[in-house]
């Protein structure tokens, strides 16, 4: 068993460095699906800072009338927050919507006066509501259509911001499914040429393999050596993604970090760099060794 393993490895690696232009051919080809898989992982962590720092700039608001006891507004407030949708929620009463008011407009002196002349509060109270996810911010609207609530609802800012939701939910599955879509199709192209790869190895060692077959060698001692060539060029697609992936997304980082603050690309990937590598090895090995067997095994079919 060891003995015919350690002779599927060695002649696995003879296949590779015999076949060197095709084996860097293929390498590189690996590597470039390999780089768009990586750059796929990175752009999904991009997408999900995106999207949360979209989430924490919409909300759905509702006011009061003026003559809404505070009562009966936080007795509101508890019943929907007992939604299960519902994230936070941020209960701003008139005295307060008034000071955050003049505190905001604090050098303007025309807009001070007016509300000094006016005399009474006319800023209504209010509820900013957060759901999980923006999906959600719809079943919330629906609750607070309540009867019990109207009379004390002044208006919800839910129609106002909704087409901005539906659009930011919208990009969200967009993304979600484009890049698994074009991961699909990249593994599918990666496969292809190690297949056809591993298949021009076949048709050049042919006579070796009719020699091989002659003598009783079985399928698993033909198999076995096209199975670790494949697998030596998605290991070294893998290895080199990763390396050649660390000063683009070095000189990239910066600029993602203006669109979003808070967000380092070079910190998320130095960061799980151990893990992201060993993504891109099984990833690059498995599409070796499957493309490789699929291969043999159409040969031997033959």
């Amino acid at each position: 068993m060891i003995t015919t393993l350690s002779r599927i490895i060695h002649f696995g690696f003879r296949n590779f460095w015999r076949n060197g232009l095709l084996s860097t051919g293929t390498v590189i080809v690996t590597l470039l699906a390999l780089l768009v898989s990586l750059s796929l992982i990175i752009f999904q962590e991009v997408t999900n800072k995106a999207a949360i720092s979209l989430q924490d700039k919409i909300d759905i608001v509702v006011y009061f009338n003026t003559n809404a006891p505070e009562d009966q507004i936080l007795n509101i407030k508890q019943s929907i927050e007992s939604l299960a949708e519902v994230k936070s929620i941020t209960y701003t009463s008139r005295p307060q919507a008034l000071q955050v008011f003049k505190d905001r407009h604090i050098d303007e002196q025309s807009i001070t006066k007016a509300i000094d002349i006016v005399g009474d509060n006319p800023l209504e109270a209010s509820l900013n509501i957060k759901a999980h996810s923006p999906e959600q911010y719809a079943t919330i609207a629906d609750s607070l259509n309540n009867n019990t609530f109207k009379p004390f609802i002044s208006k919800v800012s839910y129609d106002k911001n909704k087409v901005a939701i539906d659009r930011l939910v919208t990009i969200i599955d967009y993304v979600g499914r484009g890049g698994l879509a074009l991961s699909i199709i990249l593994s599918v192209v990666a496969g292809l040429i190690v297949f056809n790869t591993i298949r021009l190895a076949i048709y050049s060692n042919r006579d070796e393999i009719g020699i091989m077959r002659a003598v009783g060698a079985s399928n698993a001692l033909v198999r076995g050596p096209f199975m670790v060539d494949g697998m030596i060029v998605g290991f070294l697609a893998a290895i080199l993604s990763v390396i050649f992936a660390a000063p683009i997304i070095a000189f990239l980082s910066p600029y993602f970090t203006k669109f979003i603050p808070g967000l380092s690309i070079s910190a998320y990937f130095y960061t799980n760099l151990l893990w992201l590598m060993f993504l891109q090895i099984i990833f690059g090995v498995g599409i070796g060794a499957i493309s490789s067997f699929l291969a043999v095994r159409r040969y031997l079919r033959n």
